[in-house]
Parts: C-alpha cells; structure tokens; sequence
C-alpha cells in the first residue's frame, strides 16, 4: 500500500518512469516491500537476479541507440514496396491517417492510440515483476524471451537499417505522415507524459523499425501466457495485441510488415528458447510444467504470494538416515494411497 501510495505521487509531481534506471528501481523496491520479514538472502538473491537483466538491457538501450551509425545502407524504398505489395498498392499508415487523423481535434482514437503506444514501455516489465513475486522460475523464463528478442531485434538493426513511415515521408518516399503516438496525451491533461514519450522517440535510434519490438513484445506476452489463461484473457491480450499493430501504423511509428516481421521472430525466439530450455533440463522446462521442480520449496513472499526458491536437501544434516528413510517410505505409501 506504501509502495502504491508513494507511487501514485511521484507520477502525479514527476510523471510515469519511462526510463529503464528509473522503472527498475521502482520495480526493485516493490519486491524488497513485498519481501519484507524474510531472511537478508533472499533479499540478494532479487539483486543477483534483477541486476544482469536490466544491465543487459542497458546495453541494447545502449547499442541500440548508435546502431544506425555503424555504415549499413538505410533500407527506405524496398520496405515501402514490401508494403504496397501485401497492402494492394497502397501504404495503410497513409490510408489510415487520411481518413482518422484531424488536426483539429484529438479523438478518442488518438487517446486510445496513445494508452497503447505508451503500454509497451510498462507492461513488459510489469508482467516481469509479477512473475517474479508469483514464481522465479517463471521470471527467468520470461526474461530469456525478452533478452533474446531484444538482441535478435539488434542485430537486424545493425545489419539492416530500415526507415519507418514517418522516416521515409520526410524524404518524400511516401506521402505526407505525421508521428501522432503522443497526441492523446494533450485530451488527458498530460502534457509532461507527452514530452517525455517525444523525448525518448528523438533521442532513440530512428531506423530501428524492423522488426517491431513494440509488435513483438504484445504477442510474445500472447504467446507466453497462452496455455496459463482462461478464454476472457486470451480474448484480451489478442485484441491488445491487435491493438498495438493498429497503433504503430496508425501513429506513423512502423509498417504492418513490420508488425508481421515482429510476429515471425517472436516464433523463431520462442521455439529457440523451448528448445535450449528443454535441452538444458527436461525437468525444470518451466513453460510446459507448471508444478514446483525438483530441488526447490515454495515458500510465502509477501501478501500470499508464491516464490521458488533454491532448497537442496543436505544428507549430512540429518542425524539419523533411518528417519530419513522413513519419512520416503511415509511419502511413497501417501501417493499408493
């Protein structure tokens, strides 16, 4: 409640943390809240964890941000015909702001458009601290897609740059596009949330757009949860997911190539990383077993909260290997009964 409290109040003077430092921290100081009482260790253990992730993070932020110097041809024109050829000639970010975008007048649309865009710098680091209270292995899961999509996405970067719409308009490839992912902000009042969002796209490497993280990381959630939620949910994280696509090409951010590249490597990410995971240790192939794995205990973290935790059983420690035996043969005719 603290933690909400103290939250809350910092948006409402500061505005939402948008950058990666400052979201940590606040992700960081949620999980020491929620594990308040228990032994300093486990306190560390969320600091061994958490501290390689976001660093590797920082790093793609960090090589994403000049990738686009390193002397590859920027791809402008082949992308805009990849485009009209699964568009039918046409380029639907310049199709969709004709017919909706008012300069005007901000419609709700826009506000959607918005709330949307802006969901993609918070929700997959949500969905990671929720996962991390609720179950570490999970967590881990989670963030080894995230990485490898991260740096999957980087690497296409480097080798290949590509203009978005709004790229390849101002070089007059394209008709006239707008970048309009901020503009609902201004119907809500939130005219800092707005310059922090235009700040953060003039300061972000601007031929980054294949594939669409942004498109990625919506369906990569989808497809991560899938198998673990019910009918209403799976309902909702495709219409977010649809949602997202509509509102990059609408904002002029990404093509629906893009989105559809995005959707292809979130396959290959996903069926690689199974694969290392079910090679690595069949037993503990967290996205196909949801029961505690060997070696590990659940114990209470927080308000009724679930965290495996490491847990070998030392032989040594027991002074009697009669009672230890005992306690199997109790176990076993437990599970014939």
């Amino acid at each position: 409640m603290l933690w909400g409290a103290v939250l809350v109040g910092y948006v409402a003077l500061v505005g939402f943390p948008l950058d990666r430092l400052g979201q940590t921290v606040w992700i960081l100081a949620l999980l020491f809240a929620a594990n308040v009482g228990r032994p300093w260790r486990t306190q560390l253990r969320i600091l061994v964890d958490w501290v390689p992730f976001v660093g590797f993070l920082l790093v793609y932020d960090y090589t994403r941000g000049f990738a686009d110097t390193l002397g590859s041809p920027v791809h402008v024109t082949d992308v805009v015909a990849a485009e009209r050829a699964i568009a039918g000639g046409t380029v639907p970010t310049v199709t969709l702001q004709e017919s909706l975008l008012d300069p005007g007048r901000v419609h709700w649309y826009d506000v959607a458009v918005s709330l949307v865009y802006f969901s993609h710098f918070v929700v997959p680091w949500a969905v990671a601290a929720v996962l991390y209270v609720r179950s570490r292995d999970r967590w881990a899961a989670w963030a080894r897609r995230i990485l490898v999509l991260s740096y999957a996405g980087l690497l296409t970067y480097v080798i290949a740059p590509a203009a978005p719409p709004w790229y390849a308009a101002r070089e007059g490839v394209i008709p006239s596009v707008d970048r309009v992912a901020a503009r609902g902000w201004d119907a809500l009042g939130l005219r800092t949330a707005r310059t922090l969002v235009e700040r953060g796209q003039a300061g972000s490497n601007e031929v980054a757009a294949v594939p669409s993280l942004h498109a990625a990381f919506a369906a990569m959630l989808l497809v991560f949860v899938w198998s673990r939620v019910g009918r209403i949910w799976r309902v909702v994280l495709v219409l977010y997911t649809l949602a997202m696509a509509f509102s990059l090409v609408y904002a002029g951010e990404h093509y629906v190539v893009d989105a559809l590249l995005g959707y292809a490597y979130v396959a290959v990410v996903a069926v690689a990383v199974t694969a290392w995971e079910r090679r690595r240790a069949p037993e503990l192939a967290v996205d196909h077993d949801a029961r505690p794995h060997l070696g590990q205990v659940e114990e209470p973290l927080g308000a009724g909260a679930v965290a495996q935790v490491d847990a070998p059983v030392r032989l040594s420690r027991v002074a009697d290997r009669r009672e230890v035996r005992g306690v199997v043969d109790r176990l076993a005719a437990g599970e014939e009964q």
